[in-house]
């Protein structure tokens, strides 16, 4: 009869388990019915391990590389009389740019052809058509913009943990929609005394030309890598530094969001490193967060969506009901049989009664054999012997 009982002792917790349903976890689920999803824009990401790069955060600029500027001017002092470029343009090395009327002997005066000696964009125009032009000074500038610096302004005690070749994931506002890598080159040749800042340079791929001379940026200066560590989303923490939470997406219920305790590491300006609290198949909302933290309870009881995940009804603490709670549920509605009230114990219970008769079928079986063997047994002469 061990078996029996065993089988009876594992049904039981079983059923016991799948009826309970944890407080502390109740009390800390925000319930969003679709439409409360979408308004909140609610986002999520899978949590997984990977390499975690501990970062700085650092202000900064585009610059044009300083090699890269070329002009336009004449060896002779005359009157522009055709100008063929405008700021904006894109220029190729050796273009006719424009053509000057020479300030010399002549009827008619000679007309000189002046040509870029660089390509890039016009940046700058210094003489209208019409106007003179002396020798020492410049009609265009021309600037080669397929590569630029980003200049980053890190703190002095920071420089000291970087070196040539440093990587940095570059953000600019003007194109929130880009990002860039560069490598540092240099730092600036001196500090800046009041914000305790050195200049860092970074040279940037731009072949398509997006990026401008003065523009703002944002540096994520990379200063050491980890490889299987779990993180999430810097926007995904909430809470202060005494109780840092997330909000894990709920495997079971649809729209529902756990607010979960986690201790975290390494935090960076983008990402947070975790130490406990979260497993990797877990998702983390990432966008949305904020505004769940003020969301109370949610619009949808906790009831309710059990209910509907589950199929059947559930007190309202979403615990299951128990088979008094069923039959009187039964009484109230006519005494018919109600299937909604059925849950996975009853099942369970009907399976184990189909067990129990089977191994009481076998065990007769087995008795009424042992007493045909034991009859034959004593028939024969040579078995009393």
């Amino acid at each position: 009869m061990k078996p029996i009982i065993l089988a009876l002792c594992l049904s039981g917790c079983a059923f016991a388990a799948e009826s309970a349903i944890d407080p502390e976890r109740a009390a800390n689920t925000v319930i969003l019915d679709e439409t409360g999803t979408k308004n909140l824009r609610i986002e999520t990401t899978e949590v997984e391990e990977t390499e975690f790069e501990e970062s700085v955060f650092s202000l900064g600029r585009i610059e044009a590389i300083p090699s890269s500027r070329s002009g336009v001017s004449s060896r002779v002092a005359g009157r522009i009389i055709e100008l063929k470029a405008a700021v904006g343009d894109s220029i190729e090395a050796g273009q006719e740019i424009a053509r000057l009327e020479a300030r010399v002997a002549g009827n008619p005066p000679p007309v000189l052809t002046l040509t870029s000696a660089g390509k890039g964009l016009v940046t700058k125009s210094n003489v209208a058509l019409g106007e003179p032009l002396e020798p020492e000074a410049s009609l265009l500038e021309i600037t080669d913009l397929s590569s630029v610096y980003a200049v980053a302004r890190v703190p002095e005690h920071l420089a000291g943990k970087m070196k040539t070749g440093t990587v940095a994931h570059i953000k600019v506002a003007a194109l929130p929609d880009e990002k860039f890598d560069g490598e540092l080159l240099r730092f600036g040749t001196e500090a800046d005394r009041v914000s305790g800042t050195l200049d860092a340079i970074f040279k940037l791929a731009n072949p398509n030309l997006t990026l401008r001379p003065g523009m703002r940026s944002e540096f994520s200066i990379v200063l050491g890598k980890r490889e299987g560590v779990m993180s999430v989303p810097r926007a995904a923490l909430q809470g202060d530094a005494a109780n840092r939470i997330l909000y894990v997406k709920d495997f079971d219920i649809e729209n529902a969001f756990v607010k979960t305790k986690v201790e975290v590491g390494r935090i960076t300006d983008s990402r947070v490193e975790v130490i406990s609290g979260l497993l990797p198949v877990d998702e983390v909302v990432t966008r949305g967060a904020y505004s769940l933290a003020f969301a109370g309870g949610g619009s949808v009881s906790l009831k309710e969506a059990l209910d509907a995940a589950h199929g059947h009804e559930h007190n309202e603490d979403g615990s299951e009901l128990t088979a008094e709670q069923k039959a009187a549920k039964a009484a109230e509605n006519g005494g018919g049989h109600s299937h909604e009230g059925e849950s996975g114990g009853s099942m369970i219970w009907k399976l184990i009664s189909g067990v129990l008769a089977l191994i009481v079928v076998g065990q007769a079986f087995l008795k009424g054999k042992s007493n045909k063997d034991h009859a034959a047994l004593a028939a024969k002469p040579e078995a009393r012997v």
